[in-house]
């Protein structure tokens, strides 16, 4: 196999990530499914969306454009941690699970 996103560590990273957040969202309350939920997914989807696409542009300024807005999706994440930690939906040992998770993806991608 060829070069691909996947090689990407920060990618890996993210989609680690990812899958926690799927994990950990499918405990919180029915009735956030359509707003909390679902707002967090797509946020984490974002960051390893937006590697992926960024990795195959040709230039430089147009990878970091991508790049960056992982970033942001990132920081929306945070606060989406942070907002569910202080709903009572998350405990703070997978808060900052999912903390040290962003920290760690956010380096790689830097």
């Amino acid at each position: 196999m060829g070069y691909s996103f996947e090689n990407i560590i920060a990618w890996q990273k993210a989609h680690e990530f990812t899958l926690n957040v799927y994990k950990t969202t499918n405990k919180f309350p029915k009735e956030e499914l359509f707003s909390l939920t679902s707002q967090f997914r797509r946020a984490a989807i974002s960051i390893e969306a937006n590697i992926a696409e960024g990795s195959k542009r040709i230039s430089r300024k147009a990878k970091l454009n991508y790049f960056n807005i992982s970033q942001g999706s990132l920081e929306e994440c945070r606060n989406y941690i942070i907002l569910s930690r202080d709903l009572g939906y998350l405990e703070e040992s997978n808060a900052s699970s999912l903390f040290h998770q962003i920290e760690v993806t956010s380096k790689f991608l830097n």
